[in-house]
């Protein structure tokens, strides 16, 4: 299987435009955090056309992601774990990917169906200035491109999540 790297640098304020880059800090394409005050984004190409998009839709706790039509490609929700972060990603095509994380780690694994390694996720510090996030694919159902609209999505639930209980007090 072909793997692929991709790094995305971390946007402070979570909006705006963040840059993607290969492992060779060749930029390939930019994520679009539309604004601070809604989860939604755009994984761009190089050329600035969108490759995928990220949203919850009105009123849910699933994160959809879609294709450049806007069709839905998959969508992806948090599943109940004591003492990690569970969540499972359905594509449109049929496909389950479970992405799972220890409870106090930044990494993220996702395994396919039949619980090979398809990809992993993890916040890292030193390949450039900023904070940085390295996506690895090696699954060939499941482009990196989706994959950051994915991470991006499990990024997403776990605010929610933070949101509704700090609400709570």
């Amino acid at each position: 299987m072909e793997k692929q790297t991709l790094y995305v640098s971390d946007n402070f304020f979570s909006a705006g435009r963040t840059d993607i880059y290969n492992g060779s800090k060749e930029k390939v394409g930019e994520v679009d955090l539309r604004s601070m005050f809604t989860a939604g984004l755009d994984v761009l190409n190089t050329d600035g056309e969108i490759i995928v998009s990220g949203k919850f839709p009105f009123l849910s706790r699933r994160w959809v992601v879609t294709g450049p039509d806007g069709q839905e490609v998959g969508n992806l929700r948090a599943k109940f774990a004591l003492f990690s972060k569970r969540y499972e990603y359905s594509t449109e095509n049929g496909r389950i990917f479970e992405i799972e994380s220890e409870a106090f780690s930044n990494l993220y694994i996702l395994y396919d169906e039949n619980r090979n390694e398809a990809g992993r996720f993890e916040k890292i510090s030193g390949f450039f200035s900023a904070a940085a996030f390295q996506l690895s694919s090696s699954d060939k159902g499941l482009n990196v491109y989706e994959m950051i609209a994915v991470v991006m999505g499990v990024n997403a639930i776990q605010k929610a999540a933070r949101n509704a209980r700090n609400a709570g007090h």
